[in-house]
């Protein structure tokens, strides 16, 4: 969001399970579309007191783990599969993490639009 839509709005990004590190098979699909990524692993709980305007959740497990945001902001939820769980060769991972970098572009952006006009 940051990359595309950067002069408009501030995404910041966060794990309810944090691992430590941003999935090496992650970097590499943003970097595949021209985004470099610099951020790291972080938990919600960094942003409990952050007014956010929208918060996004995109995981199945985000759904499940908050189903309620305790911050200030609109939540939404668009569902994801983890493409972390992904099994398979290299390559049928990266499949998994294209699809869902794909998948989440062609959600997320229309949802910005909508909560831009008030929808």
């Amino acid at each position: 969001m940051n990359d595309r839509l950067g002069d408009t709005w501030v995404a910041v990004s966060a794990g309810t399970r944090p691992t430590g590190i941003v999935h090496p098979a992650a970097l590499r699909a943003l970097a595949e579309v021209g985004i470099q990524h610099d951020g790291r692993s972080k938990s919600v709980d960094e942003f409990r007191g952050v007014e956010l305007d929208l918060v996004v959740t995109v995981c199945d497990l985000a759904a499940e783990d908050c189903p309620v945001w305790l911050g200030k902001g609109r939540r939404e939820h668009l569902g994801f599969p983890d493409p972390a769980k992904a099994v398979g060769s290299d390559d049928e991972v990266m499949v998994a993490f294209r699809r869902v970098r794909d998948d989440i572009a062609a959600r997320v952006f229309p949802l910005l639009t909508e909560f831009e006009r008030g929808e």
